[in-house]
């Protein structure tokens, strides 16, 4: 089979040789159909590649945003049947500490711990390995594209506004419009906000929030807006961005740092302690809420995929990976059995 890696410094190998993989106890085999970029693959893998903590990659197979199909399901599986269609939830954790338990595999500090496409084989491939246990069932109402979608972005910004607790009565600040960003101003009126607005320096991301209708409004800096949120999320992961979202949030507001990286400098008084500002960092999801996203979308008629700007076949790889580093498109997806556009 096929299957991509990241060596570092920009590059992309496909390789043709892979021999196809096969399912243990409590796993099963998945025809990929489709696997999207992440910002952190970009960031810890494709530019720094990162060899060590939670992040480093260990020269598997990339891609841990997967969907696809089940073809074989191994011994011990009891949910799962060949043809069911799911997602892929990205760490695959020890099962026993409190956070597994809990269903937050990210957050396991096991050795056991492993993610797919940093330190077991991900879905950039014709086949792939998951457990069990990782894997959401989709309704015909969503396709894999939204599959792969959900599978760390969508699910990252879910956690986002469960941890903020917007309604009705809030106005939702997000800074920073790449791909999370724009799951969070669709989640975010689906969790009823009374309006959404962007920041984002690159005028491509504000323009397509824009066109997409997911904001009333998108700004280079947060200097252009007057008043404080309720809620603000930042998914920038910069200095910069995270500095916006706090110093436009209103008195007693809630904001949610999503970005990973960077640094988190804002003078502590006059911007968080006398506006006595709620201020929460938040990491992906867990397993069982990543069900209960999927079950928002199907109920609400919300298709993921509708942030995807660039599809490419797997042979396209690395130039995937080039627009998407180029930090102006929308979601960008490697797909199967589809004619990229």
């Amino acid at each position: 089979m096929r299957g991509v890696y990241l060596p570092g410094q920009r590059r992309v190998v496909v390789r043709e040789d892979l021999p196809d993989p096969e399912p243990g106890h409590g796993q099963v085999l998945l025809r990929m159909r489709a696997s999207t970029i992440c910002g952190s693959d970009l960031r810890a893998i494709y530019r720094e590649h990162l060899g060590t903590g939670p992040e480093a990659y260990q020269d598997v197979v990339a891609g841990h945003e997967p969907s696809g199909e089940v073809v074989v399901v191994g011994p011990g599986c009891v949910r799962l049947a060949p043809g069911d269609r799911v997602a892929v939830y990205h760490i695959a954790g020890c099962g026993q500490c409190r956070d597994c338990q809990d269903g937050y595999f990210i957050s396991c500090t096991s050795p056991r711990r492993a993610a797919y496409g940093w330190q077991r084989d991900g879905g950039h491939a014709d086949l792939m390995v998951a457990e069990e246990d990782t894997c959401i069932v989709l309704p015909d109402s969503l396709s894999y594209l939204d599959g792969a979608c959900v599978a760390c972005g969508f699910g990252t910004a879910y956690q986002a506004l469960l941890r903020a607790k917007p309604s009705g009565r809030d106005d939702l600040l997000v800074t920073g419009l790449g791909p999370v960003g724009l799951a969070v101003a669709i989640l975010g009126a689906a969790f009823g906000v009374s309006g959404v607005v962007g920041v984002d320096p690159s005028p491509q991301r504000r323009q397509l929030a824009l066109d997409l209708g997911l904001v009333e409004q998108a700004v280079p800096t947060a200097d252009e807006l007057a008043g404080g949120f309720s809620v603000t999320v930042d998914c920038s992961g910069s200095s910069a961005g995270r500095l916006d979202a706090v110093r436009s949030t209103a008195r007693w507001g809630r904001c949610v740092l999503v970005g990973e990286g960077g640094a988190f400098d804002v003078p502590a008084s006059p911007l968080l302690i006398h506006p006595q500002l709620t201020v929460m960092g938040s990491w992906v999801t867990s397993v069982g809420r990543m069900h209960d996203l999927v079950g928002l979308l199907h109920r609400r008629g919300l298709r993921p995929e509708r942030i995807v700007t660039h599809r490419f076949p797997l042979a396209a790889a690395a130039e995937a990976y080039e627009i998407a580093d180029a930090g102006a498109a929308g979601k960008v997806a490697v797909v199967f059995d589809e004619v990229s556009a």
